[in-house]
C-alpha cells in the first residue's frame, strides 16, 4: 500500500484526492471510507482552490457521505490554498453557494499559513449537537470528557 494512502487512512479528517494515486488504490480507499465516517459527528471535505477538478470530486464525496454517513453529520467544506489567489480556479462564490445548498459550513483555508484552521474547527464544534442529558446553557455545544486512566504501576 503506498505511503500516501496509509497517511490518509491514519488521518481521515481531511481527505484530499490526489491525481497520482492509481485507480486501484483510489477505489480501495473509497471502499474503506465509510468505516471512518460511520458514527462521526462531523466531516471536513477539502478541495484545492487552484484545481477545479478537486471541487468536482468534492461533490462526489458529499454524495457518498449523504448516502452512507450518519444522518445528522455536520459537514464542512474547506477550500485550501487560499494563500494562492493568483492561481485560483474555483471561485469562492461558487463554492459558498454550493455549501449553502447542502447546508454545510464553508471556509477557505491555508494549511501552509494556518489561515482559518482554528475558525473552521470552532464553527464545527458549535454545530455539533450536545450528547449530554443536561446540555449547556442555550442548548449549544458539547462537553469533552477525559477517559479514566489506568492506575500507574511502578516497578519497585
Amino acid at each position: 500500500m503506498p505511503a500516501d494512502l496509509c497517511q490518509w487512512i491514519a488521518s481521515p479528517a481531511l481527505v484530499q484526492i490526489r491525481k497520482d494515486i492509481s485507480p486501484t488504490y483510489f477505489y480501495l480507499f473509497r471502499a474503506l471510507a465509510p468505516m471512518y465516517y460511520r458514527g462521526s459527528a462531523a466531516a471536513i471535505i477539502v478541495y484545492d482552490i487552484t484545481k477545479e477538478e478537486t471541487f468536482s470530486t468534492l461533490k462526489n464525496w458529499v454524495k457518498e457521505l449523504g448516502q452512507h454517513g450518519p444522518p445528522n453529520i455536520v459537514v464542512a467544506i474547506a477550500g485550501n490554498k487560499c494563500d494562492l489567489v493568483d492561481v485560483r480556479e474555483v471561485m469562492e462564490r461558487d463554492a459558498k453557494d454550493y455549501a449553502d445548498s447542502i447546508h454545510a459550513i464553508f471556509v477557505e483555508t491555508s494549511a501552509k499559513n494556518a489561515i482559518n484552521i482554528n475558525e473552521l474547527f470552532i464553527e464545527i464544534s458549535r454545530r455539533i449537537p450536545s450528547t449530554d442529558a443536561n446540555p449547556p446553557s442555550g442548548g449549544k455545544g458539547f462537553k469533552l470528557r477525559r477517559q479514566p486512566s489506568e492506575p500507574r504501576r511502578s516497578c519497585c
